[in-house]
Parts: structure tokens; sequence; C-alpha cells
């Protein structure tokens, strides 16, 4: 049986890019997200970047495990499972939920636990501490369904509509809201050394823009924000002008010759 902690475990991975890549791309889902998100990724972004889809415990391929329901054990868990990724540069996106996850691990990896990201980009969420606190993890199950109903569907789909599947992903649901909505940022957290770079729908319901700007104030880098035409999950239809930004963002940079000019 493979440890919970297995690499292989964690990370959904594209097959056929070249070994090493020039870049690993890890990719962290929203409350009740599975890695299965990023499936169309790894036909946009160049080959040389290695997209590592993260599969939370408790669903898919790991349903048997139980779900994580804090902050700090998912990150301590990620990072340590990043450890066996650590012979190119990393770089983290996070949609939602995941934003919060990314952050935390790039915390981590900036502290000496590995390799440090060479860029963090948070999607549709709030900076840590600018985005109120809630308690629906405790709420009813229409109460909380509604709620999340109310930020949009991921391409039209309500995976909630059908009674079996409903069954099956409301306690994946709640935990995930229990972990978001119990997390506390460390007070005393110096600001990221990466670049940062936050994405957001134009309207999106649970986020307004004014906080996710706030994430400037996390990092000593570059930040950028940028918005794109739609709710929470704009991030399904506008994939392809997502991915194009994000791999303009992680394209090598320019090196000088010796006539001046300057090659990639």
């Amino acid at each position: 049986m493979t440890a919970p902690d297995d690499p292989g475990l964690w990370f959904h991975r594209a097959p056929g890019r070249p070994q090493p890549p020039r870049l690993r791309l890890v990719c962290l889902p929203h409350a009740g997200g599975t890695a299965r998100l990023f499936d169309g990724w790894r036909h946009r972004l160049p080959t040389t970047v290695d997209v590592l889809a993260v599969r939370y415990p408790g669903r898919q391929e790991r349903l048997d495990e139980p779900c994580v329901e804090s902050m700090t054990e998912l990150a301590d868990r990620v990072t340590a499972a990043l450890a066996a990724y650590d012979d190119v540069p990393l770089a983290l996106f996070g949609h939602s939920m995941g934003a919060t996850v990314a952050y935390e691990v790039a915390r981590r990896l900036e502290a000496g636990a590995g390799r440090a990201p060479v860029h963090v980009m948070v999607s549709a969420r709030a900076a840590p501490g600018y985005g109120g606190r809630t308690t629906l993890h405790r709420a009813a199950d229409d109460v909380l369904l509604a709620a999340v109903r109310r930020l949009g569907t991921l391409g039209g789909v309500d995976p909630f509509a059908e009674p079996e599947l409903r069954e099956l992903l409301l306690p994946v649901l709640r935990s995930d809201y229990r972990l978001i909505e119990t997390y506390a940022p460390a007070a005393d957290a110096a600001p990221l050394r990466a670049p940062v770079t936050a994405y957001l729908g134009d309207r999106d319901p649970g986020c307004s823009g004014d906080r996710v700007r706030a994430w400037e104030g996390f990092t000593t880098g570059d930040f950028a924000l940028r918005a794109f035409s739609g709710d929470h999950f704009y991030l399904a239809p506008r994939e392809a002008e997502l991915t194009s930004d994000i791999a303009e963002r992680l394209a090598p940079a320019p090196v000088a010759t010796a006539r001046g000019t300057t090659a990639t």
C-alpha cells in the first residue's frame, strides 16, 4: 500500500513532459475541488512547464483518507511532499481556498523547508485577514450549499444537484470550509520574497477587487493584479487567457548576448 504522504498521491502530473522540465507549477484547487480542475492546463502551458496538480485527501484517488481540517497540517504535508521535486524551480498557483494554501506553502518553502518559489499566483481569494469571518462549516446543509452556489458553478455544472453526488461531496466541502474558516494567519509572518500575481473574476460575489489587491502587502517582490470577465469560477471559461498570462509571467528572463542583443 502506498504511504499516505507519497508524492505520487499528492500530485497529479501530466505525462509526456521533458525530464527534467525547466520549471514546475504547483496548482492547488478550491474548497471541495479536485486536481481535475487543472487537467486542461498541460495542453496550454509550454511543454517545459511540469504541472503538479495537488490531490487533497478525502476525494477521488484519496477517497479512503480523512480530509485535512487544519491549514497548518495541510500546508506542512504539501510542503513535505514537494521535497521530492526540488531539482528545478517551483511556482505556485492556488484558486480560492487553494490560494491561501499556496501562500502558506510558499512561506514554508522560503523559511528553508525546500526550494523557495520563483512566483506565487493567487486566484479568487482575499488576502489573509481581509476576507471577513464566516462559520458556514457549522451551518445546515442547505445554507452551506446556497452560499457555494452564490459564487457560481464550475463549467455550468452543479455537482450537488444529484443526490448521490451530494451525499459524497458535501462532507468534503464542509471539511474544507472548516479548514479555511478556522485558519488564522500568523501575526508575525514576514512578507514573501517571491513576486505575487493575484487574479480574480470581475463579477465574483465572494471577493472584491480591493480585498484581492491586499495581497500586495504580503510580498516584498513585484505585485500584479489581473481581472478576467466572470464569477468566482472565471478560470474555467477563461482558461486559455489565464494560462497564457501565467505562461508569460513564468517565461525565462531574456539573457544578454555578447553583441548586446537578448535571447531567451
